[in-house]
């Protein structure tokens, strides 16, 4: 976030370069840059006549260079932005020639998603040299709402850490796609508030009470009837809640509750830098590694693994997704 937030002051200032590179399995940052680049760079009168947008499974590498060498109109710039790039993957190379000799007053913004060019290669060697390669990294699971709270904390707006949580465990990983519903809240909340689970039930359908954050915790405490509710509401509502999902998230804590036992320093500090959770999540495994010692949380990882394939239809086609939930329960509990 640090490189983007450099990246978008250098742009301001009018440090550019000939040459954007922007890669990587992360789509969300390399759209906010390329957008930045074709919002800012030339002024709206400038824009008509030097400012082009191809699109990869169009074009050429010789038509993105025959466009780059033209010469700017009326303008100290022309912008050429390529957008998805990645399904030039094959011939990419050949631009090298062009990037060892840029046109000065070309800013070529290449958007290459979900991929990355070889950095042992000559045209990654030459972008470093004549402009910036930008690699948008996708972010781990543990590290998402970190990434939300701080979003939200630069449009003054803060966030509970079970509100984060539901996020993450009902958008997943995809920045976009939490993005977006971060914009929804900031449209419906003023300025300065706290958006919490109640908030983000009543305006993006999430339910605070039945999801697989409550699961999980229901399952550490060994709530039998909460867990029981929440499997029951999951088999009637099976496409918002889908197996693969529960049971890759149950996998992930049971896994993380082994490394809590083989923990030297189970205080909360140090529990929460080694498992990657917010502090506020700490009690939760204390809870759970009290009702599960270390052999019966590896035999429930074993079952969950077992359960996974079983999810995917492998053994089970007869068998429905609620009761073959309702099964997982029972062995775990």
């Amino acid at each position: 976030m640090d490189e983007v937030k450099q990246l978008v002051l250098d742009i301001k200032n009018g440090n550019l370069k000939p040459i954007y590179f922007l890669m990587g399995e992360e789509p969300y940052y390399i759209d906010k840059i390329s957008d930045f680049i074709e919002d800012n760079v030339l002024s709206e009168e400038e824009r008509g006549f030097n400012q082009v947008v191809l699109y990869g499974r169009d074009v050429t590498i010789e038509d993105i260079v025959s466009n780059a060498k033209r010469y700017p109109m009326m303008a100290e710039y022309q912008v050429v932005i390529v957008k998805e790039a990645q399904d030039l993957s094959r011939t990419i190379e050949k631009l090298v020639s062009y990037v060892q000799h840029p046109q000065p007053t070309t800013i070529l913004v290449i958007n290459y998603k979900y991929k990355k060019i070889d950095k042992r290669k000559g045209l990654y060697k030459a972008i470093n040299k004549a402009g910036v390669v930008f690699e948008s990294k996708k972010l781990y699971e543990n590290q998402v709402a970190d990434w939300i709270r701080r979003v939200l904390s630069n449009k003054k707006y803060t966030i509970t850490p079970k509100a984060a949580q539901m996020l993450v465990e009902f958008l997943g990983t995809d920045l976009g796609k939490i993005n977006n519903e971060l914009e929804k809240l900031q449209i419906v909340l003023p300025e300065g508030s706290q958006i919490t689970p109640e908030a983000i039930e009543e305006n993006i359908g999430i339910s605070k009470d039945f999801n697989n954050f409550e699961l999980r915790k229901a399952i550490g405490q060994k709530d039998v009837i909460k867990a029981y509710q929440i499997v029951k509401y999951f088999s009637e509502n099976p496409k918002d809640n889908p197996i693969v999902v529960t049971i890759s998230l149950l996998f992930s804590f049971f896994s993380q509750l082994l490394h809590f036992h083989g923990l030297h320093d189970k205080s909360p500090r140090s529990v929460s830098s080694a498992l990657k959770i917010n502090p506020y999540f700490v009690n939760e495994y204390i809870t759970a590694a009290r009702n599960y010692p270390m052999k019966k949380a590896s035999a429930i990882v074993a079952t969950l693994r077992e359960f996974d394939v079983k999810s995917k239809g492998v053994g089970s086609n007869a068998v429905s997704q609620g009761d073959l939930l309702k099964e997982l329960l029972v062995k775990i509990l």
